[in-house]
């Protein structure tokens, strides 16, 4: 009787703490807003009113995460965008939109994007500025990850904070200066993968918000479910580039834009 007691035990034991597992599949809801007139006032720019009422009004857009134990997406929704065109992305995340496809076995990361009506694959990696050059006369910036002791929760998560602070060093008036800016990532290590909506911003875990001037994105719900294979493989008729290509395909589309509006390759 006290062995039959034992086994029945274990087995409640055992029920429990698989039920007490982490979920492993679903979607994460991000939401990204931008706006241009917190921008312009943090960076201490003064407008004129008419300057003022010319300038865009904030967007709000929508990205979803896709995930399972092994593979995740991240794509804006379609419809979410509200009042403008940012991709969501932050710094160094401009240009044209993204989409990213996690492989955490393999530890990749590929961006999807559309160039003259072509799809293109990259392949990237997180916490890393791009190899590719930052276009003419411009400095690559430096970024320095400051940990934390605050802590916060998001979802449900402990979210730990990092700040990011990027160093640029530009020529103003023919005088160099150093321009620094800070941006807030908050991550977790509960979910059991590496992620970021801004890969270029991360340092370990699953980032969960990043806030900077005029720019916050922020996870808002997760719903547990199976994901389908198509929702977060690779699209089979896109074409792989390396940066260095991509690198040549936009120099020689900005030689042309040159040459459309001024007549001259510079």
């Amino acid at each position: 009787m006290k062995q039959l007691f034992i086994v029945i035990f274990s087995l409640i034991a055992f029920s429990i703490r698989v039920d007490a597992q982490p979920e492993k599949s679903g979607t994460i809801l991000f939401e990204s807003t931008f706006d241009p007139a917190i921008l312009t006032a943090a960076n201490g720019i003064k407008l004129s009113s008419e300057a003022a009422a010319r300038m865009p009004k904030s967007s709000v857009n929508n990205f979803e995460l896709k995930f399972d134990q092994l593979h995740a997406s991240y794509k804006q929704k379609d419809g979410s965008q509200k009042g403008g065109r940012y991709n969501g992305l932050g710094v160094f995340g401009g240009g044209f939109s993204r989409d990213y496809y996690y492989n955490f076995q393999d530890h990749k990361l590929i961006q999807a994007f559309a160039l003259n009506d072509t799809l293109f694959l990259m392949e990237d990696k997180m916490g890393l500025l791009p190899e590719m050059k930052f276009g003419t006369g411009q400095v690559v910036p430096v970024i320095e990850y400051i940990k934390t002791d605050e802590v916060k929760q998001i979802l449900g998560f402990t979210c730990h904070q990092v700040i990011a602070k990027t160093t640029v060093k530009h020529q103003i008036i023919g005088v160099e200066k150093e321009i620094t800016e800070e941006v807030t990532l908050w991550y977790t290590d509960e979910l059991g993968f590496s992620f970021s909506p801004n890969p270029v911003l991360w340092t370990q875990g699953a980032v969960l918000a990043i806030e900077s001037k005029g720019t916050h994105i922020e996870a808002k719900n997760i719903h547990y479910k199976d994901i389908k294979a198509e929702d977060v493989d690779l699209p089979e008729n896109g074409i792989l580039i390396s940066q260095e290509q991509l690198h040549i395909k936009l120099d020689l589309r900005r030689k042309l834009t040159r040459l459309s509006r001024n007549g001259s390759w510079n």
